[in-house]
């Protein structure tokens, strides 16, 4: 099995174990820190980076792939969108739908997922690929996977702090391939110069370089 593969099953692991805490259960129905999301349905949206993987693998995707994982990033809609644009009303939406049968439904399903997930990926082929089929193209797993460590990271700590958790701490190598990926879009977004200022050079550092 590859590294991505061992790291997106750890960080999927620390997911699935933040959207299994009490806190979260009770607070499901509370608005969380992301606009227009409840705790509900930010869990599920957490939840559904490993249902989609293996939603990805059932589907017959017929997309060309790009080229490379970055290639994504360029053509994805929802980078730098505004909340209120369709992509991201979308995305809210489908998360506030899978929400409404319950943080025990939620956890069950995804639970199955994510062993199920443990058994396939390791039998794949390296050059297996897939993708949402939502998007008009189809990627290599193991960078589709690398999107979905990256979706994890990112979440797991929107949803912690909307519910006074502690942040999780992830596999050192899955958080590695999240910072170096959020880097690079940081970089794609603001300049080369932003993100070393940001990193290292706070005091000429600009006001932000989100990579999202």
């Amino acid at each position: 099995m590859t590294d991505t593969r061992h790291q997106y099953l750890a960080a999927a692991a620390t997911g699935l174990a933040l959207v299994a805490d009490d806190a979260v259960a009770d607070q499901w129905t509370e608005p969380s820190a992301l606009e227009g999301f409840t705790v509900g349905g930010l869990a599920a949206h957490l939840a559904q980076q490993i249902t989609a993987v293996t939603a990805a693998l059932d589907a017959d995707h017929d997309g060309k792939p790009v080229t490379g994982l970055h290639d994504h990033y360029r053509q994805a809609p929802w980078v730098g969108a505004d909340i209120a644009g369709d992509y991201n009303t979308a995305i809210r939406d489908g998360g506030e739908h899978a929400a409404q049968a319950g943080h025990a439904a939620v956890l069950t399903a995804t639970s199955a997922a994510l062993q199920r997930l443990a058994a396939e990926l390791p039998l794949l082929a390296p050059a297996h690929t897939t993708g949402n089929t939502r998007w008009p193209y189809a990627m290599r797993l193991d960078h589709f996977l690398t999107t979905r460590i990256l979706e994890l990271v990112v979440h797991a700590d929107d949803l912690a702090y909307s519910t006074g958790l502690d942040t999780p701490g992830f596999d050192d190598e899955a958080f590695a391939t999240a910072a170096a990926l959020l880097a690079h879009l940081a970089a794609a977004r603001h300049g080369q110069a932003a993100l070393v200022r940001a990193l290292a050079r706070t005091e000429r550092a600009p006001g932000s370089i989100s990579g999202l």
